[in-house]
């Protein structure tokens, strides 16, 4: 396999708190990599390691071999990043947003030029090209920003939570552009709160959480560990959980049972029936429900297994500011 991205024990702490307690991963060539976790559980800690910006505590950590404590340079030569927030010039047009990039990477100007023609035709923003970012919707300036970090043709690409605050039409923009630069052999790794985006982008996942690896493989095989479809209650009323989940296990008192932060209760049901045992049942007690319903296992189940909260939690431990995650 060709290695891109191989991480080894790598640890980092902010004061008291471990950001990162001693993870690995590894990514191939034209793979995209997800890193899925709630905030503070790591994942933002890990790319700025990665991308230089960091130094890590204990561990190893290299890009396209070039170790990121002994060789930084060259890592920096050969990735680029798009962090949480589009980091673009409001006051410039588009094209001289990517002609400052270009001239900063030190292009010669008609290089510089020409690839943001080339870049700004790929993400569709030539119509809009001579305008101020300022005007630019959300999912344009998300795909100027893309384009800005691929200027210099890196080999590697890092994205962290690039469709945060997007809409659902936005996001599906910035997922056909994150797919195309795979399948144009550039190494992505994406890190994410969104279930279905790692559903939808990542070859394989590293699940992470309070700084650990919990989980890793593709999404089907973490899917296939859970196994099973899978009865989820949620009721109106949350001050009737504990009932509900009193009246499921009465129903089913073998079946594991996960009480999710969003109120749903989710139990394994091997029998489809209990579906409508539970209904009926919850009718009776004059429980009014917001969802009842028998689902396959999804990545969301993946991680209430593991975890025992959902991916987009916010009570997973907390890291410094400058490495939110």
């Amino acid at each position: 396999m060709d290695t891109v991205i191989d991480v080894s024990g790598l640890r980092k702490t902010f004061g008291s708190t471990a950001a990162l307690a001693g993870i690995d991963l590894a990514a191939r060539r034209g793979q995209v990599l997800g890193l899925l976790g709630p905030n503070g559980s790591g994942k933002t800690t890990t790319v700025r390691i990665l991308a230089t910006l960091l130094r890590p505590d204990a561990g190893r950590a290299s890009v396209l071999g070039h170790d990121v404590l002994t060789d930084p340079r060259a890592v920096r030569s050969r990735i680029g990043l798009t962090g949480q927030y589009a980091a673009v010039d409001e006051a410039l047009t588009g094209t001289n947003n990517l002609l400052l990039v270009g001239r900063l990477l030190d292009l010669p100007r008609s290089e510089a030029r020409r690839r943001a023609s080339e870049l700004l035709d790929r993400f569709e923003l030539t119509e809009a090209a001579g305008r101020r970012v300022r005007t630019y919707s959300g999912g344009m300036r998300r795909r100027l920003d893309l384009a800005a970090s691929l200027i210099g043709r890196p080999d590697v690409l890092f994205l962290d939570e690039p469709t945060t605050g997007l809409d659902p039409r936005h996001r599906n923009e910035v997922w056909d552009s994150v797919r195309e630069l795979a399948a144009d052999g550039v190494t992505v790794l994406l890190t994410t709160q969104y279930l279905e985006e790692a559903d939808q982008l990542a070859d394989d996942l590293v699940v992470l959480d309070r700084g650990r690896v919990i989980a890793a493989g593709t999404p089907a095989s973490l899917k296939s560990e859970v196994g099973g479809t899978r009865l989820h209650v949620r009721p109106l009323d949350r001050a009737d959980l504990p009932l509900v989940t009193a009246l499921v296990a009465e129903l089913a008192p073998s079946a594991e049972q996960i009480v999710g932060s969003g109120g749903e209760l989710v139990v394994t049901a091997a029998d489809p029936a209990l579906l409508y045992r539970v209904g009926a049942r919850l009718d009776e007690a004059g429980v009014v429900v917001a969802e009842l319903g028998l689902r396959l296992p999804s990545l969301d189940d993946v991680f209430l297994t593991l975890t025992g909260h959902r991916a987009d939690s916010d009570g997973a431990g907390t890291e410094q500011p400058e490495a939110a995650a």
